[in-house]
């Protein structure tokens, strides 16, 4: 009953305060009904929403409906204002994102998407590689990254970087916490919610910048990259998929075990594979195989070497009464 009453099947039946929520349309007043059966949620994870354990969550959410008065620092709160001068550089784009380069370990990174909507900043593992850090620099994280599906990201650690932001004038350096994970990105980095909170950030995908206070007051004001964002995205939609494997070494010398990650590599034969010719046919047999396999093995493929196709040619016709491809077109046009 309570499951009707939630869905609005029986708001006839109730008064009128108990029946379902309803939102109204906008641009009127009364507007018709939308019952609310569901929410719909994003990406969350990481250390955002009080850390990643279940216990320091439910304090978060306890501590959310206190009412508790605290003195805020506003020494980097200035206005952050975007107008129409910042629009005069900016070349027409259809919902571009906002994509800038940052300076860690001396190094200039690119491909860093501004991300509002994730709630950790992220680091990939080939980049991780390319800065030349070392996986004894992780601290453990024992939690993962949930995406749109609720599929799961293994992340190998984190690790703090000190990061600078500049637009060549001014410039701000933090200390950025970075979940290392390990899964293809056409990006390097994704600064999400910590980062642009820390930062006391704003970024606009309409003016195709980014604004922030820098530690004397002066707004420092960085441009997105618009053709790396353009590039980005269209090789987000060209990647496949990567394969990755986990395996663990033995501890280093400071007693701390370290994992190294690597993309796995199709099969390969181990060892010199002899040639054998097999009714007019060359085949490949492994080494290893002991000399009754390889007859064993010689002996099956001759059975059924009618199995092999080595060309088009070698494939018979399928009989139509098995399988037939039909195209519904007039033949006069």
């Amino acid at each position: 009953m309570d499951e009707l009453v939630k869905n609005g099947f029986l708001k006839d039946y109730l008064p009128e305060s108990q029946g379902t929520q309803t939102l109204a349309a906008p641009g009127s007043d009364k507007g018709h009904e939308m019952p609310v059966h569901g929410e719909i949620h994003t990406i969350s994870g990481g250390f955002s929403g009080g850390g990643y354990t279940a216990s320091q969550r439910k304090k978060y959410a306890r501590a959310v409906t206190m009412v508790e008065v605290q003195e805020a620092d506003l020494t980097l709160d200035i206005d952050l204002v975007f107008t129409k001068a910042n629009l005069r550089d900016v070349v027409p784009h259809d919902n571009d994102p906002v994509v800038i380069s940052v300076v860690t370990t001396r190094r200039k990174v690119h491909r860093v998407l501004m991300d509002q909507g994730r709630s950790t900043d992220v680091m990939f593992w080939l980049t991780f590689n390319k800065l030349q850090l070392s996986p004894d620099q992780f601290r453990p994280y024992t939690g993962c990254l949930y995406g749109f599906s609720g599929d799961q990201v293994e992340v190998c650690g984190h690790i703090e970087l000190r990061t600078t932001f500049t637009d060549s004038v001014a410039s701000r350096t933090e200390n950025i916490r970075y979940l290392v994970v390990n899964a293809p990105s056409t990006y390097n980095i994704l600064l999400g919610r910590p980062a642009l909170n820390r930062l006391r950030a704003v970024a606009s995908t309409r003016h195709m910048k980014m604004k922030l206070p820098d530690l004397g007051g002066t707004v420092i004001t960085i441009k997105s990259d618009q053709k790396e964002a353009k590039r980005c995205y269209g090789n987000s939609l060209k990647t496949k998929r990567g394969v990755f494997t986990v395996t663990t070494r033995a501890p280093s010398e400071e007693g701390v075990a370290r994992e190294e990650i690597s993309r796995e590599r199709q099969p390969e034969p181990a060892g010199d594979v002899p040639e054998r010719e097999i009714g007019g046919r060359i085949f490949k047999l492994g080494k290893s195989l002991s000399q009754v396999a390889q007859e064993q093995i010689v002996e099956v493929i001759a059975r059924h070497l009618d199995a092999f196709a080595w060309s088009a040619s070698d494939m018979p016709d399928i009989d139509l009464d098995f399988l037939c491809h039909r195209l519904t077109m007039d033949r006069q046009v």
